[in-house]
């Protein structure tokens, strides 16, 4: 059996900190971080609810990130 592979270490940044940016410049900031995945969400989108490994979420009202959060 092969053994379960070790993921990497996810970036040292707070989720809370993209709050208020506006929607590009926080996935710019995000992706230059180290973050591998960045999604884009709107209020309410019906997600699923795997945790992904070393993914960004944002919730963007109006253009600007209103909620962040890993996974």
């Amino acid at each position: 059996m092969a053994p379960i592979p070790t993921p990497p270490a996810e970036p040292q940044d707070s989720p809370e900190s993209y709050v208020g940016l506006e929607a590009n410049s926080a996935e710019r900031r995000a992706r230059e971080r180290g973050w591998s995945s960045v999604r884009s969400l709107p209020p309410g989108a019906i997600i699923t609810m795997e945790y992904r490994f070393g993914r960004l979420n944002f919730e963007v009202t109006d253009g600007r990130v209103t909620r962040c959060w890993k996974g």
